[in-house]
């Protein structure tokens, strides 16, 4: 039984979906204007997580994650590099899609852009100005009536009379209160605009995630997800448009996953303390990332450091050192394995504990793999089939052990050295063996012999 902890309640809840076996998700995704930082990794490993139980679980899910391509950073970085918004989107929605295939993150079931539901936005707006919960002073703005909506606060649980205290209006708004928040934006020169029925401008950032996760799931639908970050004011707004305008309960249940933080704070660019995934990837497998990314709990904060992905790529070798040498089959045996990963990852996603259980399960191998090949061949095929479920361990092990290889030693001279030591084993000339491994182990080679041979990577 999957239980999830729902922001909205503040409890772990029993999942149930609303409709059969169909699960319906939405997740808010990059606003596309720089590449993807290791934050956003985060968030899209987590929610890849997510679907992956799912749907091993046997729901029918349909993902939907969408793409902010027009706001103001889009803005100001096109101007800044004196590009179009959309030629400058095109090419960081290339750069995300890239990452995530490093990541080996799925695909979302729909990728919607808010550029491409204007108009639906356009009708969102008109209805809640219509049911009074939005209004247009004349200047081409419009604004959502923030104190009109009896549930405000109830995401975050904050409270109107606390958030007005220190709120104020900037000049150039037309707002009726300070808390009051925009829906559609007047032009200004020189940015990109649309015509709506309140003058030429562009949406606002909260109205355009409304609209395509009803557009594409339905007025309600099973999970939202997103990072902490965006809990306030990001959701609680999404739930004040989307509740007024149709009446009824936007999302069942509410992640949010915990944030990447660099000496205690949150990784961001506006705190220019971010890594993006391609420099982190320039200096560390992609696996190695993303185990790191999967291996503390989705709601919990990740300390990035050079330790902590050490240990990541220690984690994944203990795993690959139990796999090497076996042959692929399919998975058997270990059922108890299955049980307690499963207990693990209904509790609402429990991957701390699902990932003790894989080293449990590496332990049986290699206790297995001197006496008995055909069962740790099936262990090690259910230990791939579990770690499939993390995004892991499904790269062959010479591959993984041996990755950043290439350019710093050369293969086939080093499987040669390790023949010529072998020969020298079988002569009993040891003092020759041991020479050899010396030389072996000054170009950075590890050398590790069993039953089955020797095999080798690159020390770290």
């Amino acid at each position: 039984m999957l239980t999830i902890y729902n922001t909205l309640s503040k409890t772990k809840e029993t999942f149930k979906p609303l409709d059969g076996n169909k699960v319906r998700m939405y997740v808010c995704g990059m606003t596309v204007y720089d590449y993807c930082h290791l934050g956003h990794g985060r968030s899209m490993v987590a929610f890849d997580l997510v679907t992956r139980w799912l749907r091993k679980s046997g729901y029918e899910l349909t993902y939907v994650r969408n793409i902010t391509d027009i706001d103001d950073k889009i803005i100001n970085r096109a101007n800044e590099n004196g590009e179009s918004f959309d030629a400058l989107t095109a090419r960081m929605i290339d750069a995300m899609h890239e990452d995530e295939r490093r990541l080996n993150i799925l695909p979302p079931d729909q990728e919607p852009r808010a550029t491409d539901h204007i108009a639906g936005m356009h009708a969102m707006i008109q209805t809640l100005i219509d049911k009074g919960y939005a209004y247009a002073p004349g200047n081409g703005d419009v604004y959502y009536r923030v104190g009109k909506f009896v549930g405000y606060g109830k995401l975050s649980r904050k409270k109107i009379e606390d958030l007005r205290i220190g709120a104020r209006i900037e000049v150039d708004e037309a707002k009726q209160d300070p808390l009051d928040f925009v829906l559609w934006k007047g032009v200004k020169p020189g940015e990109p605009s649309w015509e709506s029925p309140w003058g030429p401008g562009r949406p606002g950032w909260h109205i355009e995630c409304s609209v395509m996760s009803t557009c594409c799931l339905g007025e309600s639908f099973d999970i939202h997800g997103g990072g902490s970050d965006l809990e306030f004011p990001h959701h609680e707004n999404e739930i004040a448009q989307s509740e007024a305008a149709t009446g009824k309960q936007y999302a069942n249940a509410w992640m949010h996953c915990g944030m990447i933080r660099i000496n205690g704070e949150k990784m961001s660019k506006s705190l220019n303390n971010f890594f993006t995934i391609r420099d982190v990837l320039e200096k560390y497998h992609p696996e190695v990332v993303r185990y790191l990314l999967v291996a503390s709990h989705y709601r919990s904060a990740i300390n990035y450091s050079e330790d902590s992905l050490r240990d990541a790529k220690g984690a994944l070798e203990r795993f690959y050192h139990a796999l090497r040498g076996l042959p692929r089959v399919a998975a058997k045996g270990g059922e108890e394995f299955v049980e307690r990963f499963s207990v693990a990852m209904n509790d609402d996603f429990g991957t701390p504990e699902a990932c003790a259980v894989l080293f449990d399960l590496v332990r049986e191998i290699n206790r297995l793999r001197e006496s008995d090949v055909e069962a740790a061949a099936g262990l090690a095929g259910r230990l791939r089939e579990l770690g499939d479920v993390l995004g892991v361990l499904q790269l062959e092990a010479d591959d993984f052990l041996r990755a950043g290889a290439e350019g710093k030693v050369d293969a086939a001279e080093v499987e040669g050295l390790i023949q010529a030591r072998l020969q020298a084993r079988a002569d009993k000339n040891w003092a020759e063996s041991d020479r050899i491994r010396d030389q072996l182990t000054a170009m950075g080679v590890v050398l590790e012999d069993s039953k089955g041979g020797t095999t080798w990577r690159l020390a770290d």
